[in-house]
């Protein structure tokens, strides 16, 4: 039986009532866990966009300072006063982050389930990943292949499961092919993986021409580029070619959402040919799942009647999709974890070296490409 240390390491996130967000290490006590619970000794997890929010909250980042010593440092940074409001529900709770990773099972709850995966490595939901050791559900583990590392598995859950169920979405709701914003980044690579080995018709848009030529080399059939100066008919051509009516906007900020929005309706109405006084029947949808753009999300209502744009999140559709569903997904992915749901990285911190200056700039920047990796 593993002897377990009397406390773990656990990085938690303050907004301070002096407006004043305080990111450090703490010592807690390890508990056991409970009868349906494991602990994982956490060996890797990564930082997604989504972490980032309860990371730094509405914090300035610009204003950054880090103190303490390099075992134990200890970010500030201001919060403006005008998100002070929106940050009240949160003031003076230390909260954990770190949504996913992966690592070894060191201690299990009584039940049958918990005691299957004692010593064995899995990925794992658990909300407070950024940690020597969490606690998790059962329900929230996935039990890796033999032979796969805790690197491999850290990421089986947010992007692979936010990937299939974009697609799910899509045949729930009646539609025949995808947009997908922000698509040269770990989440759009997985989409695009995803949608040639299901043979589903994909738009992807990127900000660079070197993103585009990325995923052409992986195989992708429509790209547009943001940054070209013939983008809107691009994708007007690559939404003619598809048939595309649902589309996933990472952005969030801006005008692009807008700007799908009417591109879809530019490409049937060149299928239906004439006028319509009210533009097309067909509903085209936009769902804004990011906010790479924090700005406000801005649009010419250019595109008939028939439209829908609101938010989309992973958890709510893995809810209306039903656990069957959701264990069928997540059985895919560990079938196909080396493959069409492999992450990659740009760089490994430990958790310490979370907190350092350098590495906050770059990765709170959530910039296609730098993907970071926490080795606790």
């Amino acid at each position: 039986m593993t002897t377990l240390p009397p406390t773990m390491l656990q990085l938690r996130s303050l907004i301070r009532s002096d407006a004043q967000l305080e990111l450090a290490l703490h010592e807690q006590p390890l508990h056991p866990p409970g009868e349906d619970e494991v602990l994982i000794r956490v060996e890797a997890a990564p930082i997604n966009p989504s972490d980032l929010l309860l990371l730094f909250g509405a914090a300035d980042l610009a204003g950054m300072r880090v103190g303490g010593s390099a075992e134990r440092p200890v970010l500030h940074a201001p919060v403006p006063p005008a998100a002070m409001k929106a940050m009240a529900g949160r003031v003076g709770q230390a909260l954990p982050a770190g949504n996913e990773g992966a690592g070894t099972v060191v201690a299990a709850g009584a039940s049958p389930a918990a005691q299957a995966l004692l010593g064995r490595r899995v990925a794992a939901l658990g909300g407070a990943m950024y940690a020597s050791h969490c606690a998790a559900k059962t329900s929230a583990c996935l039990p890796l292949p033999e032979g796969a590392s805790a690197v491999q598995g850290a990421s089986c859950f947010v992007n692979p499961l936010t990937a299939l169920c974009m697609v799910e979405t899509m045949r729930r709701e009646g539609h025949r092919a995808l947009v997908h914003t922000a698509a040269a980044s770990n989440l759009g690579q997985m989409l695009n993986r995803v949608c040639l080995k299901d043979g589903i018709a994909l738009v992807n848009i990127v900000r660079r021409p070197e993103q585009a030529a990325l995923l052409r080399a992986q195989g992708a059939q429509h790209v547009c580029d943001s940054s070209d100066p013939d983008f809107e008919d691009r994708l007007i051509d690559a939404l003619a070619a598809t048939g595309a009516t649902l589309a996933f906007d990472a952005i969030g900020g801006g005008r692009l959402a807008g700007q799908i929005l009417q591109a879809m309706e530019l490409a049937l109405l060149r299928k239906a040919g004439g006028y319509h006084r009210y533009g097309s029947e067909t509903l085209k949808q936009v769902y804004l799942y990011g906010a790479l753009d924090l700005g406000p999300t801005e649009f010419r209502r250019a595109f008939g009647m028939a439209w829908a744009m609101g938010g989309w999140l992973l958890t709510p559709s893995l809810a209306r999709a039903g656990s069957a569903t959701t264990q069928r997904l997540m059985q895919r992915v560990a079938d196909e974890l080396s493959t069409t749901f492999a992450s990659r990285y740009s760089r490994e911190v430990t958790l310490p070296g979370m907190l350092a200056a350098d590495a906050v700039a770059v990765y709170s920047r959530r910039a296609t490409g730098e993907k970071f990796l926490v080795r606790p």
